[in-house]
């Protein structure tokens, strides 16, 4: 036999991979589990009744019929066990009393931290229609031709996303499609809220000091505003284009302006970009941070871009959640033409759009705030 030839497996090593093969094919379901929860409200039934409910509970608050709850334990046990609930299962009161064996209590559900995130009637940190966007048909159904989309050795074929929805792009589809427009808006909101509040927060020295911004790519404006809650005396601003800032709060905490990143961003102390470059490739990132450069002054003055994105391989070494996650954002963000990126890789993109240096914070987990300056 050859030195190179394949070891044969173990019985124990095959089953084991047989268990592993099965827990990734089987993943999506965990997926479509968790959206039927955020959908019949799951996670803000159980908030509502104190943080903790039975499923008999559950079913009445959310509507589940009553020939349906033994469907929805198994649902509620995938998610316990995936621990995006905790269970535990209450004593009856013969077993409280130390009067039986056994006892048919009934188990309570309880919230994790993953889904006091999903809570729908929250002010803030409400994740549930990020969940609505990642999991919607038409945006999954866009890595069914993956394997095709590889094949092609067209290196200006379109991005899978546009290749899947008859050549539009997400920026366009958000004019032809009201439905995807909206829950575009709603989970990037929502998300936006949750890591302002944390940004302006723990790191509200990236802050301090100036006395204007433009929210580039802003919507309708959640990041700036609540900068400009935490930070009174910063003038803030938001471009986008005209479709995403259409039905934008008037309310004068910050102003809006109709425009295209690429021909021009009006002059501030900084210039914000949110989850902004990683949908794009490297050349229309350099594009617009030179636009962004163009727009604040020299670093001596106070001028900086702050970059609100994944750094592909920050965080903890050994938080292999994190890893993960971050690696299958890249993959869903090369649906749409764009990438998460290493360090490295950022590198590369700040020196050829002209910039001199940069900080990385890894302060929000899975996301980091980067400042580039001039």
């Amino acid at each position: 036999m050859s030195c190179h030839a394949e070891q044969e497996l173990s019985t124990p090593d095959m089953l084991q991979g047989h268990i592993e093969l099965h827990h990734h094919l089987l993943g999506y379901l965990k997926s479509m589990a968790l959206r039927c929860a955020a959908d019949l409200g799951v996670p803000s039934a159980i908030h509502r009744r104190g943080g903790a409910a039975t499923i008999s509970d559950i079913a009445t608050d959310t509507g589940v019929h009553p020939a349906k709850l033994p469907h929805l334990r198994r649902i509620m046990r995938v998610l316990t066990v995936a621990g995006i609930f905790a269970a535990n299962d209450e004593p009856s009161l013969a077993d409280q009393d130390g009067d039986a064996a056994g006892g048919d209590g009934e188990t309570v559900y309880t919230l994790t931290p993953a889904s006091r995130l999903l809570v729908g009637d929250r002010a803030t940190c409400n994740m549930a229609p990020m969940l609505r966007l990642l999991v919607r048909p038409d945006v999954a159904a866009v890595f069914f031709s993956l394997d095709a989309w590889l094949r092609d050795g067209d290196t200006s074929a379109a991005a899978l996303f546009q290749a899947a929805h008859g050549g539009f792009p997400p920026w366009e589809m958000t004019k032809r499609d009201s439905s995807y427009n909206r829950t575009l808006n709603e989970a990037c909101a929502g998300d936006t809220s949750f890591i302002m509040d944390i940004a302006v927060r723990e790191g509200g020295d990236v802050f301090r000091g100036l006395s204007s911004l433009v929210d580039v790519g802003g919507g309708h404006g959640a990041a700036a505003t609540a900068i400009a809650r935490a930070f009174p005396h910063i003038k803030c601003i938001v471009l986008d284009l005209p479709q995403a800032i259409s039905q934008a709060p008037a309310d004068g905490t910050v102003n809006f302006v109709a425009g295209n990143m690429f021909e021009y961003i009006p002059p501030a102390n900084a210039v914000l970009l949110k989850y902004v470059l990683h949908c794009w490739g490297e050349e229309d990132c350099i594009k617009i941070l030179q636009q962004c450069k163009k727009a604040i002054p020299a670093r001596g003055d106070g001028g900086k871009v702050i970059i609100i994105n994944a750094v592909v391989g920050s965080g903890e070494p050994q938080d292999n959640a994190l890893k993960e996650t971050q690696v299958l954002f890249d993959v869903y963000m090369m649906g749409i033409g764009g990438g998460e990126r290493e360090e490295h890789e950022w590198k590369n993109i700040f020196l050829e759009a002209g910039f001199s240096d940069y900080k990385i914070k890894p302060i929000l987990g899975l996301i980091s705030v980067i400042e580039v300056y001039p």
